[in-house]
């Protein structure tokens, strides 16, 4: 399914952008085979998306930590990493979809989506580094890699 979401990806993206699946273990390609992957298709910027669901060691240390490695064989190549999914109203949106449920689409009777934290403490920051109130304008909108 990997392939299958970034060829989705690709072509949302349009010819302008290049886009390469990658493992972290496992199987190749690797993050670095990935990386080499897109600058030899042109990719003077690369934007690594952990593809998980949710923030933990790999999405927040270990792939960021793979994708800095693999960026020092490409000098003048700039990178970063997104943060994994985390909480978003599109993910909420796709599960009511999924679950045969009838979701109320923003703005919710007249509301915008609130920029807030939707644990149920509400202290910002709860749902990773994804969430809402700390997304901010840092997250790419789109995947530009040329």
């Amino acid at each position: 399914m990997l392939y299958c979401m970034a060829n989705l990806v690709q072509a949302l993206a349009g010819p302008d952008a290049v886009v390469r699946a990658a493992h972290m273990e496992l199987t190749a390609p690797t993050v670095a085979q990935g990386f080499a992957s897109c600058v030899s298709a042109g990719a003077t910027e690369v934007i690594a998306f952990p593809y998980m669901l949710s923030p933990g060691r790999h999405s927040t240390e270990h792939i960021p930590e793979m994708v800095a490695d693999a960026a020092r064989a490409h000098p003048g190549v700039s990178f970063s990493v997104t943060p994994a999914f985390g909480v978003h109203e599109k993910l909420a949106e796709l599960i009511l979809e999924r679950a045969a449920v009838t979701s109320t689409p923003w703005p919710a009777g007249g509301v915008e989506a609130p920029d807030c934290c939707w644990h149920p403490t509400g202290v910002e920051g709860t749902c990773g580094d994804a969430c809402r109130a700390r997304q901010a304008e840092s997250i790419p909108a789109a995947v530009q890699v040329r």
